[in-house]
């Protein structure tokens, strides 16, 4: 993690004067996470989170705040966040918000088994029918994933850049967006968008956390599940796609139906979520687009060496393999 704010003793002190958590023994900075500062304390009442959100608005913290409690109000596994001594959930500090969580015990497991992989498909199709009638107060301070927004925030991309190259792979990437069938239809709720195993809590082999929120938000409750599936061969990623040719099966359609056969167990899909997961599942390929941007040459790159194979698979025949 890079961190962002640095925290002095005195910082963390007069901070937790605010609470009623014990007398301050220590702190560390937690090295996973990437955006916000994360800090373990300790104090003589126990082990705590304090989360100092680097670049996002009280509301959107407000969002993350109010969606982890409204899970744990239905027991799913998340770490709870503390009242202040005034009955608020976040604090300010620096014209930063900021969060104390429960420190919750676990490791992060890279590369978990075939069990512990089943716990987190579970866990998500949990979240997916917990969420699906939430309607969170603070929505429009998130980035909720649509298309609309993907091609806002492209243009913003391509604008700031201001490349040849950067304006060819906003077209690139627009005709793409056009091209996407996502009707109305399809449930919405809240997805976790960031299932990376470093936000997944695994103690004596079973999931005890999902945490970090920061990336969540209102959309297609399929989104996550189009993360989950991947339908692409293990070996194909970031660092060597550029060895695949467009004639390659790079497809593993028999590990993706195992993925939809658990999440089903717990969360059936209706139908037009099965007709249009191909959808969905390339516009989180276009949403990854917008944090690589600058990457690669706008005629062939990874996230559109993926696309070009899903396209030439084809919604129909996408169906047929996970479904038919």
């Amino acid at each position: 993690m890079t961190v962002k704010t640095d925290f002095s003793r005195e910082d963390v002190i007069k901070i937790l004067s605010n609470y009623k958590l014990g007398d301050f023994i220590d702190f560390n900075y937690i090295s996973e996470g990437t955006v916000q500062t994360n800090l373990l304390i300790k104090t003589t009442g126990g082990n705590y989170v304090l989360r100092y959100y680097e670049n996002r608005p009280l509301e959107s913290v407000l969002f993350e705040i109010n969606l982890i409690r409204y899970l744990r109000r239905r027991n799913y596994p998340c770490p709870a966040p503390f009242k202040n001594r005034d009955g608020d959930f976040t604090g300010m500090y620096n014209n930063k918000p900021y969060a104390i969580f429960e420190f919750i015990d676990g490791e992060h497991i890279e590369n978990p088994d075939e069990g512990q992989r089943r716990q987190l498909i579970r866990r998500v199709a949990e979240l997916h029918n917990i969420t699906k009638n939430y309607r969170p107060l603070y929505r429009k301070f998130r980035w909720n994933y649509s298309a609309e927004l993907c091609k806002r925030l492209a243009q913003e991309k391509a604008e700031r850049t201001g490349t040849t190259d950067s304006k060819r792979k906003l077209n690139w990437l627009e005709n793409e967006l056009s091209s996407l069938k996502l009707p109305g239809s399809l449930p919405k709720g809240i997805c976790h968008c960031d299932l990376h195993f470093s936000n997944i809590l695994f103690k004596n082999g079973e999931l005890v956390a999902l945490i970090d929120f920061d990336d969540a938000n209102y959309t297609f409750l399929i989104y996550d599940l189009a993360a989950l599936i991947d339908p692409l061969i293990f070996t194909y990623s970031w660092d060597n796609w550029d060895k695949y040719k467009m004639i390659d099966d790079v497809f593993d359609f028999g590990e993706a139906r195992k993925v939809i056969s658990e999440y089903m167990r717990y969360r059936p899909l209706n139908n037009t979520e099965k007709k249009y997961l191909f959808d969905v599942l390339k516009l989180s390929i276009l949403i990854d687009c917008l944090w690589y941007f600058e990457r690669g040459d706008s005629d062939d790159f990874y996230e559109k060496r993926k696309i070009d194979h899903l396209n030439m698979k084809g919604r129909d025949r996408f169906y047929l393999e996970l479904f038919g």
